[in-house]
């Protein structure tokens, strides 16, 4: 799996989440909401700690990162994460 985050992704992450840099971002599984890649799950997000990193990506001076426990969510599918001009928020987009 390969994991991607835009640099106005990040920009987005750093301003809503009040970062200043040199933080690390964790996505998780979480039960509930939809997914394009498995139904009754979805991603979460949150500044965490890595503990078993499964993949990670550096952008503009933090770290996004998912736990290798949680690798199975992307069935093989890569991610990147793009910002939507239009809803003003991230978008993820899943490829095989």
């Amino acid at each position: 799996m390969k994991l991607t985050v835009t640099e106005a992704a990040a920009t987005w992450y750093k301003d809503e989440m009040m970062l200043e840099g040199n933080e690390t971002i964790r996505f998780f599984v979480r039960y509930g909401g939809c997914s394009n890649v498995q139904k009754g799950f979805s991603l979460g997000v949150n500044t965490d700690s890595p503990k078993n990193v499964g993949v990670e990506t550096k952008v503009d001076g933090l770290t996004f990162f998912v736990e290798d426990e949680d690798l199975w969510y992307f069935d093989g599918h890569d991610l990147t994460v793009n910002y939507n001009e239009e809803t003003k928020e991230p978008d993820f987009h899943y490829e095989a």
